[in-house]
């Protein structure tokens, strides 16, 4: 790794000053290409995370006493020193992850927009005027701050994950404790020194490194910490939703989801393979947006299966930018894939191609999990209902319309979906009747813009909304002012 990129030892961000972590320990950071040891990652504790957020309450009052015009106008300093830095942010997310160079510009190209988009809501920030039905009496409502905000993120894609939380927690006034994902840690620290750069006031943003349950459960428990906002699995999104619920904490819940991809009789085969494809394989499957249930029309059920499973088998796997995925981000993980393949062959299911891990010399050290379909799958077996977070995919074979609306339906996830058909009749009553957050027509099942609210139901998410404006109802309150005026003062 470039030593003039990331450190050997990545540490935290506190109060504007890099530190260890108070008990000195640290743990190693892998290569998901090669299994090799990155770097080593400063291992926070409770102390840490009480340090960060006394330092987050302690700077939140004067940041939220400047004007929004200016906060807007620092996040836009940061998403320039974004763009600045933007080949060396990518770099770190590529080896990190192990996802190619170019697939990492991408998504350092989206937190860019991501940046622009709410500082540019610096300037707008609406909130609303309206009428009263008592006399000389005006209304209006305003957003405040909540205080401190506590941000948890995955790793999977590691600085769409920071902007997504970082720029509307501190644009509506919030200082923020931003707790990185064990696995990206150094995509973090490098955005805590751009943020820096940038002339953002110490204690505004502190980035704290280490694991979940010694970082991250400090900082949802803390009585100090006023929101939490947590993308990741739906069982420790639950085990958040209950340690934060004894307080009475504001929370929002970005979670997983078993996201269907239907393919009717009509469909543009080539078009809907192609999505297909990008929609469980690219990033490695590791998407909440992943599509893993591929819901198949029985009249071209085997001609899609056929042209799937070629394309499938003619995808490469590495971290080049001509390859078409790359390792999934730790060896636990790809253990639990392979245990549920063999669950599922236990029981019967048929695995088309892949099922395993790569072992040949070029992958055998790092973590590849090849590309797998898989028919005969019971809908309601724990394979189809269970996030498996990899390049896994399920297919089923359903009689028309309603039934695949059925089975879309079927889950208890709703996150995302999408159908392929030229009919409007039929793409016109999935958006409406599937139950998901975002519903696509002839794409795939990702594909979130800035401006736009992403979020899901059921074991999904619990009902808010991050990005687009509608991030701003996670980190502000709405405020009621009435005005009444004595006319006889005029």
């Amino acid at each position: 790794m470039n030593p003039k990129i990331i450190s050997d030892t990545i540490p935290n961000w506190i109060n504007g000053v890099e530190c260890a972590a108070a008990s000195g320990q640290t743990f190693d950071k892998l290569s998901p290409h090669s299994g090799q040891k990155l770097c080593q990652v400063v291992r926070s504790s409770d102390q840490d995370v009480t340090t960060a957020i006394q330092a987050a309450r302690k700077a939140q009052a004067a940041w939220a006493d400047t004007t929004l015009v200016q906060r807007g106008d620092i996040l836009h300093e940061i998403t320039l020193g974004m763009r600045n830095n933007r080949d060396e942010l990518a770099a770190i997310v590529a080896v990190e992850t192990g996802m190619a160079v170019s697939a990492a510009l991408g998504e350092v190209g989206g937190a860019i927009a991501q940046g622009e988009f709410m500082a540019g809501e610096g300037r707008r920030f609406y909130g609303r005027t309206t009428t009263s039905a008592v006399p000389n009496k005006y209304n209006m409502t305003v957003r405040q701050p909540l205080g401190v905000a506590g941000l948890i993120i995955a790793a999977n894609t590691p600085i769409a994950n920071v902007a997504w939380k970082v720029f509307p927690a501190l644009l509506c006034g919030n200082a923020a404790v931003l707790k990185a994902a064990e696995d990206t840690p150094a995509t973090a620290w490098y955005f805590g020194r751009i943020v820096q750069e940038a002339g953002l006031p110490p204690g505004v943003l502190n980035i704290i490194q280490g694991y979940g349950k010694e970082a991250g459960e400090p900082l949802v428990a803390n009585p100090d910490v006023d929101v939490v906002s947590f993308t990741g699995s739906t069982p420790v999104g639950r085990q958040i939703a209950a340690v934060a619920g004894q307080r009475l904490a504001k929370v929002s819940l970005e979670l997983g989801g078993k996201n269907p991809l239907v393919v009717c009789d009509d469909a543009d085969l080539d078009n809907a393979v192609k999505w297909t494809l990008l929609s469980a394989f690219s990033n490695a499957g590791q998407r909440c947006a992943a599509a893993s249930r591929i819901i198949i029309f029985d009249s071209v059920y085997d001609q899609f299966r056929d042209m799937l499973l070629d394309g499938t088998r003619r995808l490469t796997l590495g971290p080049a930018d001509d390859d078409d995925l790359g390792p999934v981000i730790n060896e636990k993980q790809l253990h639990n894939m392979l245990a549920a393949i063999e669950e599922s062959r236990q029981q019967g299911v048929t695995v088309l191609t892949g099922g395993e891990r790569l072992l040949d010399d070029f992958h055998a050290n790092g973590f590849y999990m090849a590309p797998t379909l898989i028919e005969n799958v019971d809908p309601h077996s724990r394979i189809s209902t269970t996030e498996l977070f990899g390049p896994i995919a399920c297919l089923y074979r359903v009689s028309d319309f309603a039934e695949a609306l059925q089975m879309a339906n079927d889950s208890p996830y709703g996150l995302t979906s999408c159908i392929h058909t030229r009919s409007i009749h039929r793409a016109t009553e999935f958006t409406q009747k599937v139950q998901a957050g975002v519903a696509v027509v002839n794409a795939g099942t990702y594909g979130s813009e800035p401006h736009m609210p992403f979020g899901g139901l059921k074991q999904s998410g619990n009902g808010w909304r991050e990005p687009g404006t509608e991030a701003l109802d996670v980190y502000s309150d709405l405020k009621d002012i009435f005005i009444n005026i004595d006319p006889g003062l005029l």
